[in-house]
């Protein structure tokens, strides 16, 4: 929820028959990046070259991960564990969809604004990085 800054809207819906098939020319294709697609709208399917936007919700922190929900104006950890399973697994489905690459795009933060704090992103980017993906 807390990538809108950054012009990506995952509560706009799109129509998957657009985004899938559409041509090149047709704006609400993925040719365009213009509308991002879930992990709702993506599951069972597969895509040529994904980009993956990476918010939040799911932090590396101190060798494990961490769950978090945004809820108003504020982070909140989620406690449950059939939830966060449900978080892991919306990962695991945007990160398996690509056929031929991805890029991961991992917010830089913004230290003015409290709900995105460079800190909940720079040791995801950190691990990531150690696990040998090649992060700029």
């Amino acid at each position: 929820m807390r990538l809108k800054p950054h012009a990506i809207d995952v509560r706009v819906s799109e129509d998957p028959i657009h985004w899938f098939l559409g041509e090149p020319t047709h704006t609400r294709s993925s040719y365009h990046l213009e509308h991002a697609a879930t992990e709702f709208e993506v599951r069972g399917l597969e895509v040529d070259w994904a980009c993956i936007m990476w918010d939040a919700d799911l932090r590396f922190v101190d060798g494990g991960w961490h769950y978090h929900s945004f809820r108003g104006d504020v982070w909140t950890n989620v406690i449950k564990a059939d939830q966060q399973r449900y978080l892991l697994n919306a990962y695991r489905v945007l990160l398996t969809r690509a056929r031929q690459g991805m890029a991961i795009f991992i917010p830089p933060g913004e230290r003015r604004d409290p709900t995105r704090l460079p800190t909940f992103h720079d040791v995801t980017f950190e691990y990531l990085r150690e696990l040998g993906l090649s992060l700029a």
